[in-house]
């Protein structure tokens, strides 16, 4: 039997850590963190849940960058995966985002830093479009998201958003 693997897609925790995500994100095979984790302390605890996959974000201090590129990519399932923290969206890329969708061709691009969730297809790039929105307790963001869902040999299923109260 084939074991697809089940990916929990989350951003700016900005240190944030709590029983109330924990539990969407234990059990996953990998958590992707699109960046502003806060501190190494939270991204050592997210790692005792899952294989963490994660790019630094604007907040983050050195110590987190010393662990976290500013982007990965990465093949996952017969899929090309990019990641960025400051990456915008279709039609709305920053400059850096839009070298590296050049280079790398993504099916997938995430990025993070606008605390706002979209997933959304790129026609003209032939790509899908993640950012989880936040799920820590800092920004203006009225609901914490994150975005969980399955790869399975070139195709993303069970996509489900999961949406947390705002304050803890």
């Amino acid at each position: 039997m084939i074991k697809l693997k089940k990916i929990a897609l989350i951003s700016d925790t900005h240190s944030y850590y709590g029983d109330d995500l924990a539990k969407y994100l234990t059990g996953v095979d990998e958590i992707w963190h699109a960046g502003d984790i806060g501190d190494i302390e939270t991204l050592d605890k997210y790692r005792k849940l899952a294989k963490v996959r994660a790019v630094h974000g604007n907040i983050d201090d050195y110590k987190v960058r010393i662990e976290c590129p500013e982007y990965l990519y990465f093949e996952m399932e017969n899929l090309k995966i990019l990641m960025i923290h400051i990456g915008g969206y279709p039609g709305r890329y920053s400059p850096k985002a839009k070298t590296l969708i050049a280079t790398y061709k993504p099916d997938v691009f995430i990025s993070g830093h606008s605390h706002i969730l979209k997933i959304m297809p790129d026609k003209s790039k032939d790509l899908i479009h993640f950012n989880p929105g936040a799920c820590g307790l800092k920004g203006f963001h009225k609901v914490r998201t994150l975005i969980l869902f399955t790869l399975d040999r070139g195709d993303i299923k069970d996509v489900k958003v999961v949406e947390l109260p705002r304050y803890v």
